[in-house]
């Protein structure tokens, strides 16, 4: 065994903590209490997500809502898409005002944001394509950082330049996802370079898609991305990136190292990259299924899934099932709606359907299988690869896009935490159980 097998085995070893350890000290693991609910540790102004009620110790499902600054994600969607326009810049407007903008303030930010999407100088030549690299999420948070060293006031933590930076990360960040893509697909699968400017005349999701596709994109693909970044731009303060986000603000380090450190956060599978894993599942699904109408083939298939006996063998039905939702995820219903006018235009209804059977029956073999009272439905992950699949958005953009959205909430999340008139540094207590051992010299090992 040589001397890094030995420091494995020896580091895994002392690594083995026994969960009864977590209930003897009353330890919240994963910051969860023991009726699966989140701990409180903290306050915010900035979103709410409801899944469930509770009555003294009784978690009771309830259909998922979600807020933005108080109003229902429903209504917003439905108040932009009745106008028959995009909403994320107003989305964006929101999340880090506090208030819907009126049509002087959306005009006006939607250009400001629109002037900041152009890359620095040498930027995508030097930073992007030169150094380029296999995962996106990694590029985007490479880029990040570089952006710290070509801005004068990087450490200037007054809200103000922090506003500023947000609104210039929130700008550049659809542009720097679609070169990179560029650029991994240029270096690593020897496709074409192809660099488009932004079109300042274009919406936030018009402008992503016209980088990634040129003007080979439809109306409906536009407002499917369009509405992917307003239902991910936000999750209340406890989601895994915007806590890192609070986290890493509170030490008073800068904004581009607390991006940074979301994009980490965003990157693990069982965060952003969620959706990558339904798309596998479905593969599995439709090559193994030979009736995609047959309910009770797709149940058996389900429950053998959830035994660990097919797929990737995890047993779990991804796209099933939430942290807090229960009875329904509300970005998942609006983002159904839309997914069955794409399938409808792209002609693959018979593959929305063998969705929408996995969708009414994944509850039922969950429920059969578990043999207790946990509700499950399908979360937004669910149906957001399907789409981008439909739309011909390569896999390697499934997280980034996620992060082109979420990165709204990133940022107010940062400025409520900069501002906070009684902040402190988030530092949680951790129980050590290892125990004490004496000190052995040297020559005695």
């Amino acid at each position: 065994m040589d001397l890094l097998e030995k420091l494995g085995k020896y580091s895994f070893d002392s690594s083995q903590i026994d969960k009864e350890l977590y209930s003897r000290f009353n330890v919240k693991r994963g910051l969860r209490n023991q009726d699966g609910s989140g701990v409180l540790v903290g306050l915010t102004n900035i979103g709410d997500v409801v899944g469930y009620e509770k009555e003294g110790d009784i978690v009771k499902p309830t259909e998922g809502r979600l807020y933005y600054r108080g109003i229902s994600i429903t209504d917003l969607v439905k108040g932009f898409q009745d106008d028959n326009r995009h909403g994320f810049d107003e989305t964006v407007f929101l999340l880090l005002s506090g208030k819907l903008p009126d049509k002087t303030e959306i005009s006006q930010f939607t250009s400001h944001l629109a002037g900041l999407r152009d890359l620095p100088q040498y930027f995508t030549k030097n930073m992007i394509l030169s150094l380029r690299g296999k995962n996106i999420m990694n590029m985007l948070a490479r880029s990040v950082l570089i952006l710290y060293t070509l801005d004068d006031l990087a450490e200037d933590h007054s809200g103000m330049n922090v506003l500023r930076q947000s609104l210039d990360l929130i700008a550049k960040f659809p542009v720097i996802t679609a070169y990179s893509y560029f650029g991994f697909r240029h270096s690593y699968q020897r496709k074409s370079l192809v660099i488009r400017h932004p079109d300042p005349g274009l919406s936030t999701a018009e402008n992503f898609i016209y980088l990634l596709k040129g003007e080979k994109y439809s109306r409906l693909e536009a407002d499917i991305i369009d509405l992917n970044l307003v239902l991910h731009a936000e999750h209340g303060g406890g989601n895994n990136s915007s806590f890192t986000t609070r986290v890493v603000s509170s030490s008073d380090t800068d904004s581009y190292s607390a991006i940074a450190a979301a994009l980490g956060s965003l990157k693990g599978f069982l965060h952003g990259g969620a959706n990558l894993q339904v798309i596998e599942m479905m593969k599995d699904i439709k090559k193994n299924v030979k009736d995609w109408g047959d309910k009770k083939e797709i149940a058996e298939y389900l429950m053998k899934i959830l035994k660990g006996e097919v797929g990737d063998r995890s047993g779990k039905i991804y796209g099933i099932g939430h942290a807090i939702y229960t009875l329904s995820d509300p970005r998942a219903i609006l983002l159904k709606e839309k997914a069955r006018e794409l399938a409808a235009e792209k002609g693959k209804l018979e593959e929305f359907k063998l969705y929408d059977y996995i969708e009414e029956l994944a509850p039922e073999v969950f429920a059969k299988f578990k043999g207790g009272s946990k509700t499950v439905s399908p979360n937004v992950d669910f149906y957001s690869g399907f789409v981008y699949q439909l739309i011909s958005i390569p896999k390697e953009l499934f997280t980034p896009i996620f992060a082109v959205s979420r990165i709204a909430g990133w940022c107010a999340h940062r400025l409520e935490e900069i501002t906070f008139s009684s902040k402190r540094i988030i530092r949680p207590a951790y129980k050590n159980v290892f125990g004490q051992v004496d000190y052995e010299p040297l020559d005695n090992r």
